[in-house]
């Protein structure tokens, strides 16, 4: 829901009007790559999804309202889950897309999966973007002693030019 942004910032940057749009744009990403089930899983933002109050009130007072938002416009979605064990059950198969609070939230989990053939897909804008999960390695760019391995990058122009080929390129405006 979040860019990147400091974990202190997140809970004074997530509304229920802000996670409500990234669940209705993974779900028309879904619909637009001919996912069928469209299953979409949302991030707690507290550990244990805030333990009923516990560790905070966010996961009721904001992320529930947004996902019952989203099933009342028809979306599948569930949450707020706990994502230790959300993640568990996206890998195997539960969900088709994942709606995190924040950056290492959504991406933790990806990189653990497949860090180098993972792709991130940027959403919501009116060209195809991609790159590879592992950001920009700048550290390691141009040094001669430092191996490289292309293949976060060659994955991610795969996936560019799969989505561009298959006519589910982002629509225009």
């Amino acid at each position: 829901v979040t860019l990147h942004t400091s974990i202190r910032s997140v809970p004074g940057l997530i509304s229920t009007e802000s996670i409500f749009q990234k669940i209705k744009l993974m779900d028309a990403f879904l619909s637009r790559i001919r996912c069928e089930r469209r299953a979409i899983a949302v991030c707690a933002l507290n550990p244990h999804g805030g333990e009923n109050g516990l560790f905070g009130d966010e996961e009721a007072r904001i992320i529930l309202p947004a996902v019952e938002q989203s099933r009342a416009d028809g979306v599948n979605a569930t949450g707020p889950l706990p994502v230790d064990t959300l993640i568990r059950r996206a890998v195997t198969g539960e969900f088709d897309g994942v709606v995190a609070m924040y950056h290492d939230q959504g991406h933790i989990p990806v990189k653990l999966i497949g860090f180098d053939a993972a792709v991130n897909i940027t959403l919501g804008l009116p060209i195809i973007r991609t790159s590879p999960t592992h950001g920009t390695a700048f550290d390691r760019a141009w040094q001669k002693d430092k191996a490289v391995d292309p293949s976060g990058m060659v994955e991610s122009i795969r996936m560019a030019s799969r989505l561009a080929d298959t006519g589910l390129a982002p629509e225009p405006g």
